[in-house]
């Protein structure tokens, strides 16, 4: 087989293959580039020695057996005998649960996380989000610190681990998706400087030197990184990817890398005849993001909206430090913009930033889809110096008035694993470095920040201890006992209603209507011919909605998660606290 390498100030290139070392040459059609050929099957074990130096893996690495700093091995994609004709699944109408492999089981493998699909199944999921997967020191950690981009990390199950999950996965109609990290790799095991200009002292970002997508050197890195992209979505047959921080992606170029991505996506899954999506995570609150590139847009298919989980977090629970502060003034009126206008920051200033932020909406031509909703996330989550989820602060009653606005809102919802049953268990930051002064720069590190903040530093777990880890293990006895049972119903409850009815999937955003009350801390939503209405109060509320659209003081409950009567001839919905209702008129 015909092994490759980028390396363009190399002098000499070594392959190291089944014990034997054989010179590469030049590839006389590729500057930069040097080739070799040589026996090869799966799972032989290959690196490459530059200028005489040490054996280094891969940058095109498709496993890692001995984890990152170790030998590459070869892998046959065509060996896996998949179980499952799969056509796709779209982002339309989808409702996503982000997906944790390490801590969604004790286990924390492909396996064991496959095991455990037919309870999304059951609870109306459509696709699972999966945090990173490629190689990272250790076994444990979140995946944000990964290297090799084109490998699965080894204790999690490698590329066959990944392939059986995703086949399980479409066996049972659920499609996949992959958080990609492309702003930065980490600190340890990454061995790309030695091969070429992958970073860039040209811009910084919160990592350090920035990837390499506009200085010289810069059409290769971003050739690596796209055909990293196109691998998992072709040769682990993925529908769709998470893009992590883009607005980290430092990149002055005209045609930017983000464009390029979205475009070979989209020829991709016309070869493919499946549909793939690509998802940004972007604090930017720039609609260009998604717009379609024919409207001048970067042409991504969604980005999560952090507006609105600001604003939801806020409301559910008074906190205002950081970010929060902008959204905190008044919350539900925060709420309700995000609801209608997806941004809360249009254009607006913003506190926290000391500066105006943001781009409006045209919601008359922007489905409602193209922006992802939410209460919590891992970074929402496991940011928090403790960890902990909403479910450690919130009523069962306000956890489920969550559930509703996010479920029946008009953003592809999303759920954090373990939210749906209102696990109690947290979520931290949590590491496994092999490097002693790596490890203790981190632990040192994330315990500064928070006594910052107030926190005593003994009181911050360490990342390190394989007990912090553990800790954040989903707890699977849960969802069997109460309130943890009822809570799972009701979510389950409100996604049987967003798949039944056309209104809660309408992906028109300027149809959407609300109505709120600060100070009694309620809020009213209409979606067509369907009102939801939820109480965050301590105290009933007495909710004027108006009468219903057919006839005086007409409705019908479709879901409450507290008993609840339509409104009467006055159009007033009484509501007990801490609940909310989803409302059908006649």
């Amino acid at each position: 087989m015909q092994f490759e390498v980028w390396a363009p100030e190399a002098g000499s290139a070594l392959l190291c293959v089944a014990g034997g070392r054989l010179p590469m040459e030049r590839d006389p059609l590729r500057a930069g580039w040097w080739t070799a050929e040589a026996e090869a099957a799966d799972g032989d074990r290959y690196g490459f020695s530059l200028d005489d130096g040490p054996v280094l893996p891969d940058p095109r690495s498709r496993r890692q057996p001995d984890g990152p700093d170790g030998e590459s091995a070869v892998v046959d994609h065509a060996a896996y005998d998949w179980r499952t004709a799969w056509a796709g699944r779209g982002l339309p109408g989808a409702v996503l649960y982000e997906l944790h492999v390490g801590t969604f089981t004790e286990a924390g493998t492909f396996d064991a996380a496959a095991e455990r699909l037919g309870h999304l199944v059951d609870l109306g999921i459509t696709h699972v989000e999966l945090m990173p997967v490629c190689p990272f020191p250790g076994t444990h950690g979140w995946g944000y610190e990964g290297v090799s981009l084109w490998a699965v990390h080894e204790p999690y199950g490698g590329p066959d681990g990944l392939k059986r999950f995703v086949d399980t996965a479409h066996g049972l109609g659920l499609a996949v998706l992959l958080d990609v990290v492309h702003n930065h790799l980490g600190p340890s095991g990454n061995h790309l400087p030695a091969f070429g200009p992958y970073f860039t002292d040209t811009h910084h970002t919160p990592w350090g030197s920035a990837v390499n997508l506009d200085a010289p050197g810069s059409d290769e890195v971003r050739a690596y990184l796209l055909g990293s992209a196109l691998a998992w979505l072709r040769d682990y047959r993925l529908d769709g990817l998470r893009l992590d921080a883009v607005h980290a992606l430092a990149d002055g170029r005209a045609l930017t890398f983000l464009e390029e991505l979205s475009t070979a996506v989209d020829t991709l899954a016309s070869e493919l005849g499946r549909p793939l999506g690509l998802i940004a995570e972007s604090d930017l609150c720039d609609p260009r993001t998604t717009t379609p590139r024919p409207e001048g847009g970067i042409g991504l298919h969604a980005q999560w909206n952090d507006d609105f989980h600001h604003a939801l977090h806020t409301a559910l629970t008074g906190e205002s430090q950081g970010y929060y502060a902008d959204f905190a003034t008044a919350p539900l009126a925060a709420l309700a913009k995000t609801v209608t206008r997806a941004f809360f920051h249009d254009g607006t200033y913003s506190s926290f930033r000391s500066r105006t932020h943001g781009r409006p909406v045209d919601v008359t031509r922007t489905p409602a889809h193209r922006f992802v909703g939410y209460a919590q996330t891992h970074d929402q989550i496991g940011n928090r110096a403790l960890g902990d989820r909403l479910a450690a602060g919130l009523s069962p009653g306000l956890q489920a008035c969550a559930a509703a606005l996010v479920l029946t809102g008009p953003f592809t919802p999303m759920l954090f694993m373990g939210e749906e049953w209102g696990a109690r268990t947290p979520w931290q930051f949590f590491t496994d470095h092999t490097d002693p002064e790596l490890a203790r720069a981190v632990r040192d590190g994330r315990r500064r920040e928070f006594a910052a903040h107030g926190w005593a530093e003994g009181d911050i777990p360490d990342p390190q201890d394989p007990a912090t880890r553990n800790r954040s293990c989903l707890d699977w006895s849960e969802p069997e006992r109460e309130p943890h049972g009822r809570l799972r119903a009701w979510h389950r409850e409100l996604i049987t209603l967003r798949r039944a009815l056309p209104d809660l999937s309408d992906p028109d955003l300027a149809s959407v209507r609300t109505a709120f009350d600060e100070e009694a801390r309620w809020i009213a939503c209409r979606r067509g011919d369907l009102r939801i209405a939820v109480n965050l109060s301590g105290k009933p509320a007495a909710i004027p909605l108006g009468a219903g659209r057919h006839r005086a003081g007409g409705g019908r409950v479709l879901a409450a998660w507290e008993p609840a009567e339509a409104p009467g001839a006055d159009g007033v919905l009484h509501l007990p606290p801490e609940s909310c209702v989803v409302l059908a008129d006649d």
